[in-house]
């Protein structure tokens, strides 16, 4: 209970036994044609983008840095693979699949150098070099498909987003990003040098660290889980469409960032608190249907949650609670002598 992570924890468990509560077959999980189904399998399964997106946005802002672009590149991934197959000469083929994917993953690649480029090279402010790309890449997917919802019918590119080997791919994928994240940052220096630009870029930089290469590798790494995110958007429906394919999912995403303890100053970051930040989120919005809440204030009652478990995080507000008031001060007895 020391931990930070108690109050994103607690919060979780109080959503999950208000789903038990509610709705008693919440917890069972069944094993019917080698797939299994159940409540929590859906959870995992629809949080699977906002985790890898948060991933990305994890070591963002580990470096001081924001990525408010990823909602609208995972737009322009959906985008891109799906008219590629829809225009190819075998689209149910999965050469066209693999083609489109390929594509896709690779102009999120360039598109995640380029917010690098702006700042660490330019040194444009984040928020301000990404929210370019977050305005011109809705317009770039809405380009690429012409205004329209283009629609596939490729079993090979439908397994990202809804295939299934026992558990649902798309979580296998999140599980996989994860853990070599987690490998690669802990188990070596990386994730101690993208601590370091996150504290003191100008320290790190002065200390032989090359701080703009290890932005720019955030910021692309960050643009890939979008991509890939936007793959399983897409295959999940078998469709693109570029004007709500990922639309807030940047929000989510630093959301899930916030909760799980890591400060949007950089330095330290706690990618098993992103985890629980995801699953929290998305726990969140499948409690909100199963209470019945009325679509019109889903949001607010989603920002409300969120703010009381960042308040409870906060050291000043736990202080503040706390905090008892002064006694009131007992006037000595008088002697009274005889």
């Amino acid at each position: 209970m020391s931990s930070r992570l108690r109050w994103p924890l607690l919060a979780l468990a109080v959503l999950l036994a208000l789903n038990l509560v509610l709705a008693p077959e919440f917890f069972s999980v069944r094993l019917q044609d080698g797939h299994l189904y159940g409540s929590l399998v859906d959870i995992l399964n629809n949080g699977a983008p906002t985790l890898l997106v948060a991933l990305g946005m994890t070591l963002v802002i580990a470096t001081r840095g924001v990525d408010l672009s990823v909602g609208a590149v995972a737009a322009i991934a959906g985008a891109l693979a799906c008219t590629h197959i829809a225009g190819s000469a075998d689209p149910g083929g999965p050469a066209a699949a693999l083609g489109g994917m390929a594509l896709a993953l690779g102009l999120c690649l360039l598109l995640g150098l380029w917010n690098g480029f702006l700042i660490a090279v330019l040194g444009i402010q984040p928020i301000i070099a990404t929210l370019v790309l977050m305005t011109a890449g809705r317009g770039l997917a809405m380009l690429l498909t012409e205004g329209q919802i283009i629609t596939v019918d490729n079993s090979a590119y439908r397994v990202v987003g809804a295939g299934y080997l026992v558990l649902p791919v798309a979580i296998l994928i999140s599980g996989a990003a994860l853990l070599a994240v987690t490998l690669l940052t802990r188990r070596t220096a990386l994730g101690l040098l993208i601590e370091s630009v996150g504290v003191n870029p100008e320290a790190s930089r002065l200390a032989g660290i090359r701080s703009r290469r290890i932005i720019w590798t955030c910021y692309a790494f960050a643009a890939l889980c979008a991509g890939v995110a936007g793959l399983m958007i897409s295959s999940n429906v078998s469709a693109a469409d570029a004007n709500n394919a990922g639309l807030w999912i940047e929000m989510d995403a630093i959301l899930a960032v916030v909760i799980g303890g890591t400060a949007l100053t950089g330095g330290r970051y706690s990618l098993a608190g992103t985890l629980l930040g995801a699953l929290l989120i998305q726990t969140l919005t499948t409690t909100i249907y199963t209470i019945g809440i009325a679509p019109e204030i889903t949001l607010v009652f989603k920002a409300i949650v969120v703010i009381g478990i960042c308040l409870a995080q906060a050291p000043k507000a736990r202080a503040l609670l706390r905090r008892r008031p002064p006694r009131a001060r007992a006037e000595p007895e008088k002697v009274v002598t005889p």
